[in-house]
């Protein structure tokens, strides 16, 4: 029997209405009388599903609808068309129950009170979602040790560093142990230390305990290290929506094989079909590097170590896998709908 979807959107539209904005003299005072508008349209069509345990990246560029989907998702804005259930519930209907099932973290805003010690701010947490004494306990002690909180629990919010305070979101977050977790941006801003330390334990809650979570972010790092899955939208429409290594297998099959020559070596080529000498400019020319391309779908990347030691001495050899932010920016520059 086949399980029902945890999170569901079909044909999602979310469209806006505003005053025609009037130029020329007086253009303000003009837009602000007029009669005239316009409809934006942010969200266009939006369809995908999650199963329950999914970890999925929901990616795009400023303005290609991505805060407006997860709004409505949370039950925050109300859409103009289209069906959305998450775990049963349409969010914006029945929003008190759903704001049981979900944690929500937005990395420029806080839901932690910000002239309250932190500790004050988990405690209030626990007391508006009714959780019990005995397991608001235990949550906070595993959570504080989890996300390295003890320092810094007696201090005020308005005190913590931005790094502190997304622990403390992410805490209050998940305080209540909802089923589903959306995250926007949750290591904007933050030095290598504390995304690493967010990451780990985003990685952990949907490891260990199952949870659904939804990441939007402009770090494609985060989405590397964390999601097998993603989701693409620009101009409100989705452009791709599935594995991430199939996305690089399809626009950006090829590898990278960086040959750091030996001194006094000179580079002879090599006689292996489907191999090329990268057309860009050589890498460190004094350290005579150079870069071959190649498809591994064609050739085995073992077949162009073995030919390249053969007819070169060499100091070093590195291989360089396409990255995810290369291929979603080219993507997006063909504006391109993958099948």
């Amino acid at each position: 029997m086949a399980i029902a979807p945890v999170i569901e959107v079909e044909e999602l539209v979310k469209e806006y209405r505003g005053p025609l904005r009037i130029e020329g003299p007086l253009g303000g005072l003009r837009t602000l009388l007029t009669r005239r508008h316009v409809t934006r349209r942010a969200v266009d069509g939006v369809s995908f599903s999650l199963g329950a345990g999914e970890l999925v990246g929901y990616l795009g560029p400023n303005g290609a609808g991505k805060s407006t989907t997860i709004k409505t998702l949370t039950g925050i804005l109300r859409p103009t068309s289209g069906r959305v259930r998450v775990a049963g519930l349409v969010p914006w209907r029945e929003r008190e129950r759903h704001a049981r099932n979900i944690g929500v973290v937005f990395g420029q805003r806080t839901q932690l009170w910000w002239d309250l010690p932190l500790r004050d701010s988990l405690e209030l947490v626990g007391r508006l979602y009714g959780v019990e004494r005995a397991r608001h306990r235990a949550n906070s002690a595993h959570l504080t040790e989890l996300l390295g909180l003890g320092p810094f629990l007696d201090t005020p919010v308005r005190q913590l560093s931005l790094g502190q305070r997304m622990r403390g979101d992410l805490a209050a977050a998940m305080l209540p142990e909802p089923r589903i977790l959306f995250l926007d941006e949750p290591t904007i801003g933050l030095d290598v230390v504390a995304r690493e330390r967010i990451r780990e334990f985003i990685a952990t809650r949907n490891r260990q305990d199952g949870t659904t979570i939804v990441l939007t972010t402009h770090d494609l790092d985060d989405v590397e290290r964390l999601c097998r899955r993603i989701v693409l939208i620009d101009e409100g429409r989705v452009l791709y929506d599935g594995d991430v290594a199939r996305l690089k297998e399809r626009y950006a099959p090829h590898r990278r094989l960086v040959v750091q020559l030996a001194d006094g070596g000179d580079w002879r080529g090599l006689d292996v079909p489907g191999v090329e000498r990268d057309p860009d400019p050589d890498r460190g020319a004094e350290a005579r590097a150079v870069t071959l391309r190649f498809d591994p779908a064609r050739v085995q990347v073992a077949e162009v170590v073995a030919a390249v030691l053969a007819r070169h001495a060499v100091t070093d050899l590195s291989l360089i896998e396409p990255g995810l932010e290369g291929v979603v920016h080219g993507i997006y520059a063909a504006r391109e709908a993958p099948a």
